[in-house]
């Protein structure tokens, strides 16, 4: 039998580090361009048929969002601690994680599908959806949820090989789910070939096919690196001591991400009483900032990626050395990225939409998001750190701070009490990022340093009792 090639651990914490955040980070990017390039293309489509369709997968967006939170979170954890593993050069504890990992996304899966068929109705009532905006809204979730298995597990065997440094995978997935989806969107909104017209039901189903495509590709690059073969160590009964490992690792990430889900419905509550132009500026204008962002995601999974093989290896020179590399590259991207955002708002929105008020009011939050766009760069930089170190809560808190308790506050005050409408949310959310990003920057060194300590300390007791 051939080695598996998802073995070469030293070269992640040996090669030299510019080398390897660049060869990380750019197939990740480019990964997420074409994701991003695929909701793109769902807007588009969405928005030739109507206004009201475009709102409803902007208010649907935060409810898939939950169930994508939960699958990169959980995922996240696992890539946390095969990687802290493969540093250590434990490869059997890696494969029993890798394999748990797995089976925790299908329990996953039964448990969001069962909640959510029961509470996505009362939602999009609680934000204000009645009548065909419903109707719509439910239409396209309905789908979603049908098919949440595929896109929980999907997320578990990318979790499996970006530990081992392997990004082209999903890049090469993400790729071919982007193509697919401008044949299938249109095929399957308007029918054609034996197939009924399904309106936004159809945008759903094309996504569904797409992740279980996606499944089984990422299925067979994680197959091969060996880490999920029981010869490697994989075991495939639960295992309540592996499976509380990845919990206790990934559910302060989901509810990180779960924040941002509930963020977007707090936002989603006070733009509604705005109309469904602001909704839908809101929904656009999002995708848009993505867009400029995505160069910089790599980042994060680069960074989380060689923090956890570094930490595990005890090289926390080489860790501060990954922040300041991703930093760096970071703040060059966001000089084109922002300028952008600020100079192609109007056009940019036009794309998506032709409702002059639409596009008025996203391009007038995209100029000053522009000038946000660094603070996400050193939030989620940081963020990734202190997952790649094993100390994920952060992660929860700030969520909290950033989606909820802040915009509660300063929303409220900015419109309600002050009366600046509009921009009192764009500039509400100017100002609750940059001072998460200040925040994470401080703690992210702190914890750096004291897990530095730690294993300094452990080191020195082992001595003592070798001794």
């Amino acid at each position: 039998m051939n080695r598996p090639f998802g073995t070469a651990r030293s070269d992640l914490v040996t090669a030299p580090v510019p080398e390897l955040v660049r060869r990380l980070a750019i197939p990740a990017s480019i990964g997420f361009f074409f994701n991003t390039m695929y909701n793109v293309v769902d807007t588009f489509w969405a928005g030739r048929l109507s206004t009201d369709a475009l709102a409803a997968l902007s208010l649907s967006f935060p409810v898939f969002f939950v169930l994508i939170a939960m699958g990169s979170g959980f995922a996240t954890g696992a890539t946390a601690l095969i990687g802290n593993a493969l540093g250590r050069d434990d490869r059997r504890e890696a494969a029993v994680i890798a394999a748990q990992g797995l089976v925790l996304g299908l329990l996953l899966a039964a448990f969001v599908m069962t909640v959510g068929y029961l509470s996505v109705e009362s939602l999009f009532r609680l934000l204000g959806a009645s009548g065909r905006y419903l109707e719509i809204c439910l239409e396209y979730m309905h789908v979603i949820l049908a098919g949440s298995g595929f896109v929980l597990t999907f997320y578990m065997l990318n979790g499996i090989l970006n530990a081992q440094g392997d990004m082209r995978s999903m890049r090469d997935y993400l790729i071919g789910a982007a193509a697919a989806n401008v044949v299938l969107d249109p095929w399957f909104m308007y029918g054609g070939l034996g197939v009924p017209a399904m309106g936004v039901r159809g945008i759903a189903l094309a996504t569904i096919l797409c992740q279980a495509g996606g499944l089984v590709f990422l299925g067979r690059r994680a197959w091969r690196t060996g880490l999920i073969w029981r010869s490697e160590g994989a075991r495939w009964r639960p295992d309540g001591r592996v499976l509380r490992a990845i919990a206790g690792q990934g559910i302060p990430s989901s509810l990180n991400m779960m924040s941002v889900a509930l963020g977007i419905f707090i936002i989603t509550w006070f733009l509604s009483r705005f109309g469904q132009e602001a909704v839908a500026a809101y929904g656009v204008a999002t995708r848009i900032e993505q867009i400029a962002l995505l160069p910089t995601i790599g980042l994060n999974m680069a960074t989380l990626t060689l923090v956890a093989q570094a930490s595990g290896a005890g090289l926390f020179d080489r860790v501060r050395q990954v922040v300041r590399t991703a930093l760096k590259y970071g703040a060059v991207v966001m000089v084109f990225g922002s300028a952008l955002v600020f100079f192609g708002a109007r056009p940019l929105m036009g794309l998506f939409s032709d409702d002059p008020a639409v596009v008025d009011i996203g391009t007038r939050y995209l100029r000053i998001a522009a000038f946000i766009e660094y603070a996400y760069v050193l939030l989620f930089v940081n963020t990734s750190v202190l997952q790649g170190l094993k100390k994920p809560a952060f992660a929860l808190w700030i969520g909290l701070y950033r989606q909820i308790a802040a915009p509660f506050a300063v929303f409220w005050l900015l419109t309600e009490v002050w009366g600046k409408g509009l921009y009192g949310i764009w500039w509400g959310i100017f100002g609750i990022t940059w001072s998460a990003a200040a925040v994470a920057v401080w703690w992210a060194q702190r914890q750096v340093g004291r897990s530095e300590a730690e294993q300094a300390g452990k080191a020195a007791a082992a001595a003592g009792d070798a001794a």
